[in-house]
């Protein structure tokens, strides 16, 4: 369930409130009972498991002569790396 931010226009109270997406926002100052709005930040994302990085989704091949890995095309590191 969303975890929702919201803050009051009348006292700046800030505080944090789990709905349900489908509940309507509320409209309510928990403190003063003033109009509140629901604040929107920055959401932050945690990719967990294999698959999100190039190394962890390609097949393992065999090393080249030098012994250093080819990099996959779609690595943003493989881009701008100079060695």
């Amino acid at each position: 369930m969303p975890i929702y931010e919201y803050v009051c226009d009348s006292c700046n109270h800030q505080f944090e409130t789990e709905q349900s997406m489908r509940e309507d926002p509320l409209t309510a100052c928990p403190r003063c009972s003033g109009k509140i709005r629901r604040v929107f930040g920055l959401n932050s994302v945690i990719f967990k498991g294999s698959g999100f990085y190039c190394n962890d989704s390609k097949k393992k091949e065999a090393s080249s002569s030098d012994g250093a890995a080819t990099p996959c095309a779609n690595c943003p590191a493989a881009s701008g790396a100079s060695s």
